[in-house]
C-alpha cells in the first residue's frame, strides 16, 4: 500500500470514528451532542459565517467591492450587465450563443463593424466586418 493511501486511509478511519463518538460538552452541562460541527463553529468566528450566506439581495453593498464579479446584482449573484452574456443589458436577458454583450447590448462580432472580433473594435469609415477582421478580402 503506497504512503499516500495510508495516509487517506488512516484519516478517514479517525473521521469516522470522531464522527460517531459523540460526547457532551462538560462546559455548559447540557447533554447536547458535541461533535465537529461544533468544535469548527468554536473556532470560526461569528461574522465569518453571516458574510458566506450574504448575498446581493439583501446586501447590495456586496457587489460594489473591489474584488467582486460587477456592480449589479441578478439573481442573487454579483455580475456586470454591460459585459455578461447571461445578462446583457437587464438581468436574464441571454444573448445568443454567436453573440457577446457590449455595452449592455447583445451584438454579433464577426459581422458588427462598431465591433469586430471585440466590444469597441471599430472598422474603417466604410469598412465592413467580416468573419472578426475589418474589410477582410
Amino acid at each position: 500500500m503506497s504512503p499516500l493511501l495510508h495516509f487517506l486511509f488512516i484519516l478517514f478511519a479517525v473521521a469516522a470514528v470522531v464522527n460517531t463518538s459523540a460526547t457532551t460538552d462538560p462546559s455548559n452541562g447540557s447533554d447536547e451532542d458535541f461533535g465537529l460541527d461544533t468544535l469548527s463553529r468554536r473556532f470560526l468566528p461569528e461574522q465569518s459565517r453571516v458574510l458566506a450566506t450574504a448575498t446581493c439581495d439583501k446586501y447590495p453593498q456586496l457587489c460594489r467591492v473591489k474584488s467582486s464579479p460587477g456592480p449589479d446584482c441578478c439573481k442573487k449573484a454579483c455580475t456586470n450587465i454591460k459585459t455578461d452574456r447571461l445578462n446583457c443589458g437587464m438581468c436574464g436577458h441571454k444573448c445568443r450563443v454567436y453573440e457577446i454583450c457590449c455595452k449592455g447590448y447583445c451584438v454579433n462580432p464577426m459581422f458588427d463593424k462598431r465591433n469586430c472580433n471585440g466590444c469597441n473594435i471599430k472598422c474603417k469609415k466604410g469598412g465592413y466586418c467580416i468573419y472578426g477582421m475589418c474589410d477582410y478580402a
